[in-house]
């Protein structure tokens, strides 16, 4: 095999990366970003500009795969001690720390570069939303609410979308930041709940960790009940429509729902609650809020 033919990455290694970074729950942010970047567009010429759409998916994207990729490099020793994690690529050698580095740093890039094609202010505020990406795996070593630091760096999403439109600051979006930041944070609470003793035997810290299941789960339903306040509030700052109205009566009856299935003292069915339910919610938001934009006269 030539030298060049084996700097060539195989098919096995990028498969084994797409599933370390866990590509597909893109789907829980990235539907929050494109509401934000097209009521931007609405206000702005009331026009989809397709190759600033597909800018703004290649930044989440790219940026979610380098923080993924970064938070199992870092907890490669935490997962490993860990049975529902130990069977991780880092952890199993299905990947190497040089490839899963080479792949983050890759994403990185692909992440700027799009930034820089956005405009300045895009570029120049790229490595604040770098920042909590990084700091978010070593916020179990240090405090019991890592939960928070995650609400913030996907708080960014919605935020750089409108900033990748019209190139100033927001605080409508800041809004939605906010609102995707506490629900994310909020069903991270319950995704915790079930590492509860192992976190207690090695020492990781999170809420249920320290002050018990209960505690997290009625955590989360606090964080749910502030998110369906922040949408609202959103709505009525971007003078939202019926269908985006419609969406919010479907959102709240998914978190009733979430909320019904996971107990403190019945978590078997978590991961339909942390998976199907969330990724339910980010696709119908942005389905009602994208017919309540065409609605108002965004133009295709």
């Amino acid at each position: 095999m030539s030298s060049a033919s084996a700097a060539i990455p195989q098919p096995g290694r990028t498969k084994a990366f797409l599933r370390l970074v866990m590509i597909e729950h893109s789907v829980f942010a990235l539907p929050f970003a494109y509401i934000a970047t097209l009521t931007a567009m609405h206000r702005w010429d009331g026009n989809i500009h397709w190759v600033r759409l597909l800018l703004v998916t290649v930044c989440m994207v790219g940026l979610r795969t380098f923080a993924m990729a970064v938070n199992r490099i870092i907890d490669r020793e935490i997962d490993a001690r860990n049975p529902r994690t130990a069977h991780r690529e880092l952890v199993t050698g299905a990947m190497s720390v040089r490839h899963a580095w080479t792949g983050a740093l890759i994403a990185l890039a692909v992440f700027l570069g799009a930034a820089a094609l956005l405009n300045p202010l895009c570029l120049a505020l790229a490595p604040v939303a770098v920042i909590p990406m990084v700091v978010y795996p070593y916020g179990k070593r240090f405090t019991n609410f890592p939960q928070a630091i995650l609400g913030l760096a996907q708080a960014m999403g919605p935020i750089g979308g409108w900033l990748a439109v019209t190139g100033e600051w927001s605080w409508d979006a800041v809004i939605l930041g906010l609102a995707v930041g506490v629900w994310i944070g909020g069903f991270d609470l319950i995704y915790a709940c079930q590492d509860v003793e192992t976190d207690r035997e090695i020492g990781v810290k999170s809420v249920p960790a320290r002050f018990g299941i209960p505690a997290a789960i009625w955590g989360a339903r606090a964080c749910h009940t502030v998110t369906t306040g922040l949408f609202v509030w959103y709505a009525l700052a971007t003078g939202a429509g019926a269908f985006f109205w419609l969406g919010l009566l479907i959102v709240a009856g998914a978190f009733v729902y979430e909320h019904s299935i996971v107990r403190p003292h019945d978590l078997s069915r978590l991961n339909r609650a942390f998976f199907s339910v969330n990724g339910f919610i980010g696709i119908a938001l942005f389905v009602c809020a994208l017919l309540d934009l065409l609605v108002r006269g965004l133009t295709v």
